[in-house]
């Protein structure tokens, strides 16, 4: 086989793959395993650190792109140009000098368009040619699937569509970061804006969604409706029903009992006109993708998307479960018949040995047909110990078990129960009610009973008296009014499908399904990304799992608004495209085009339509207020604010700076952080209490207590105790 060398994507990721095989010799660059039946002579594992090149900034291209102007945008290099990044030039070297030793090359990253842009940039950077290029694709750590995939490579070909697919999403959105950030940005400081706004293809649409569930449940006027409402007594018990009346004035409700010769809160005759009795199944849940587990873990335990993906990525570098970032909710037989072989394993690890339906593959969970890249996330082969099991943090133990429910589920009886419907007359109005009795657990049996809340009393399942068709009834009918509710604010866990979806509000399980496959805005591997993105450039915030956007997201919508830019239907067919791309089926070229056809028009119809948007200069003064810290103790006009600059420098300065107030804080002083509070206290009082922890410049980082003072010049100064 000659010399291989195989490039992992991250030093952890090598180390497993070494692991699989017996070890000769560890460098700081790299892992020699030693001769085996896979490789006779042995192979060397090299990696990356996640992304050894990036494209170039602006200003690489030309000086003149360092200082935002609008009179240099639009800017669209003739060629995108990458470089090794500052950081990690020490491993890259290496990795291409191994490059260019070996006589065949493995690419064994990660199994995605980001994995594969990874390798593909640095072969093509490192211009290495001529040599056979090979894929690792698996989606398990565990030793046996990676000595399987070894034995079973495929060839580089097969996969480098991928990287096109990655480098395009990667073109396009520096194209669209470069380009409209300074524009949004300057044009709203020539309107009074202070700082800077990011726009992004997918994050900027994805705030906007938010930002309008938020006015719709500011402008939603509740609306009074009345209904009917029978309570019913027979031989057996008394019950509920509601008739299908739904009116917006309780006068025509009153008419309608009069029409029927009804009085209300007196008792009437009821008849039992039918009972349905009718058994019904459910089946296990589908197998968990990325999404599905991070909406359930958010629903159950109020975990962030990030920490969903961080805690399953975790799980897979312990080899317990199969890869994250996938899309799909379904298996192939390959995993299904080694999950069908560690069933009585399984159940030891969750204590119950529930009887088995089946050890046959259901369609609903195992179809290799909707299998691409990556199958759904399921337990591997290797079982945890009880000590393993006993050393998880709990958001690993919560989600390890989860996914192991779940995946036991396909061998579970479906949940049995049944459902009954009461028809009962009165006087010609028809009452309806509902009840099941649960016959088989099932499934169920295998998920921990939630613990009941107080409120959760009136939300049980309605179990209905005995009745037979014809009994009589006494009906006491009340005229019930309600009100209409406005839509819920998004929780975290519910961003998941209204990036998939855009927005738009599905409970169909098969539109769902279809939004899903068509795309939505980013990726399974991209959305928490997004998410956390937001959140840390504080366009929204989350409280007690509730998002609400903030004012300078407020500030981002509005300036958007009316525009491509907050379209999240057009970023979708982007993302759609971009599998195109993957697939074959499309350009790079193509979709770049397209980027800078929208980024020429951004240009020129976004100062038209900011003009015309008047709400902006109150909603830039609303923003400022809420970023003030205290007034100003020089000019006495402005507001002390926090800012921050492109170098991703902060410090405290008077919003009248352009006015020629000149008073500044820094945000750091003799090597202590000065928070918001000291900055607040210093600017009302013109001193603060003693403070530990400066260090001393002179006397070689010696620490020392002080207070913080403003001199009569309004200068930052030391007062020590005499």
């Amino acid at each position: 086989m000659g010399s291989v060398v195989v490039v992992a994507e991250k030093p952890s990721q090598a180390r497993d793959y070494a692991k699989a095989y017996e070890i000769d010799e560890k460098s700081k660059h790299y892992i020699k395993i030693k001769p085996n039946d896979t490789f006779r002579e042995g192979a060397t594992i090299t990696w990356a650190v996640g992304h050894l090149l990036e494209l170039y900034k602006p200003q690489d291209y030309d000086e003149k792109y360092k200082k935002w102007s609008l009179e240099n945008l639009p800017i669209i290099p003739d060629t995108f140009r990458y470089q090794v990044m500052e950081d990690k030039k020490e491993q890259f070297n290496q990795v291409v000098k191994l490059l260019k030793q070996a006589n065949i090359i493995i690419n064994a990253t990660d199994a995605d368009r980001a994995g594969e842009a990874i390798f593909q940039n640095i072969v093509s950077y490192a211009n290495i040619t001529g040599k056979p290029i090979k894929r690792l694709w698996i989606n398990s750590l565990h030793a046996n699937e990676i000595r399987k995939g070894m034995k079973n490579l495929i060839d580089s070909k097969e996969k480098e569509r991928k990287a096109v697919e990655e480098q395009a999403r990667e073109k396009s959105d520096w194209l669209i970061g470069m380009n409209l950030s300074p524009l949004v940005t300057l044009l709203l400081q020539e309107k009074g804006y202070e700082g800077t706004i990011g726009v992004g293809r997918v994050q900027t649409p994805t705030v906007y969604l938010i930002y309008q569930r938020q006015k719709e449940i500011k402008n939603f006027i509740s609306k009074p409706f009345f209904q009917l409402e029978g309570n019913f007594k027979v031989a057996n018990g008394s019950y509920k029903g509601m008739a299908k009346i739904k009116e917006d004035s309780k006068e025509v409700v009153q008419s309608l009992l009069k029409e029927h010769e009804l009085q209300e809160k007196i008792d009437n005759n009821g008849v039992i006109e039918s009972v349905e009795k009718k058994e019904k199944q459910q089946k296990a849940p589908q197998l968990h993708s990325l999404d599905t587990l991070q909406k359930v873990s958010n629903k159950k335990w109020k975990y962030t998307l990030k920490t969903v993906l961080d805690t399953v990525q975790e799980l897979y570098d312990k080899k317990i479960l199969t890869y994250p970032r996938t899309e799909t909710n379904y298996i192939t037989e390959n995993e299904f018949n080694y999950i069908k072989e560690n069933v009585y394993n399984y159940q030891k690890v969750i204590g119950n040995e529930f009887p088995i339906k089946t050890l046959e593959p259901k369609k609903e969970y195992v179809d290799g047909s909707k299998v691409q890249e990556h199958y759904a996330i399921v337990p591997t082969e290797k079982i945890p110990t009880d000590e393993e099991i006993e050393n998880m943090t709990s958001e690993q133990k919560n989600i390890y078990f989860e996914i192991l429910y779940v995946t036991l589920g396909m061998f579970a009886e479906n949940y049995i129960y049944e459902e009954t419907t009461i028809i009962t007359d009165v006087n010609g109005i028809k009452f309806k009610s509902t009840g099941k009795v649960e016959k088989e657990k099932g499934w169920k049996a295998l998920f921990p009973e939630p613990i009941k809340k107080e409120k959760d009393k009136d939300n049980k399942e309605k179990v209905l008296p005995l009745v037979e068709k014809n009994e009589s009834s006494t009906a006491n009918v009340i005229i019930k009014e309600g009100k209409t509710q406005p839509p819920k604010p998004y929780t975290e866990g519910q961003l998941v499908d209204m990036m998939i979806t855009c927005g738009k509000h599905v409970e169909d399980e098969e539109e769902y399904k279809m939004l899903k496959e068509t795309g939505g805005l980013g990726t399974n591997a991209t959305r928490s990304d997004i998410v956390e993105k937001i959140k840390k450039e504080k366009y929204i915030e989350i409280n007690k799992n509730i998002v609400s956007v903030t004012e300078k997201g407020t500030v981002l919508c509005e300036a958007v608004q009316g525009t491509l830019l907050a379209s999240p239907s057009m970023t979708a067919k982007w993302e759609e495209y971009l599998k195109k791309i993957g697939e074959g089926s499309g350009t790079q070229e193509q979709f770049l085009k397209t980027t800078t056809a929208f980024i020429n028009k951004t240009i020129q119809d976004l100062p038209q339509s900011l003009n015309a948007n008047t709400n902006i200069p109150k909603i830039i003064e609303k923003e400022r207020e809420s970023k003030s810290i205290a007034k100003c103790p020089s000019c006495q006009k402005g507001d002390i604010v926090q800012i921050k600059t492109k170098q991703k420098k902060t410090f405290y300065a008077c919003s009248e700076y352009k006015n020629g107030c000149q008073f500044s804080l820094p945000n750091k002083y003799a090597g202590k952080v000065l928070t918001t509070s000291l900055i607040q206290k210093l600017c009302q009082k013109k001193e603060t209490q003693e403070i530990k922890g400066f260090k001393s410049t002179k006397n070689k980082g010696k620490t020392f207590s002080a207070k913080l003072y403003l001199d009569n010049d309004f200068k930052l100064k030391f007062s020590f105790k005499k």
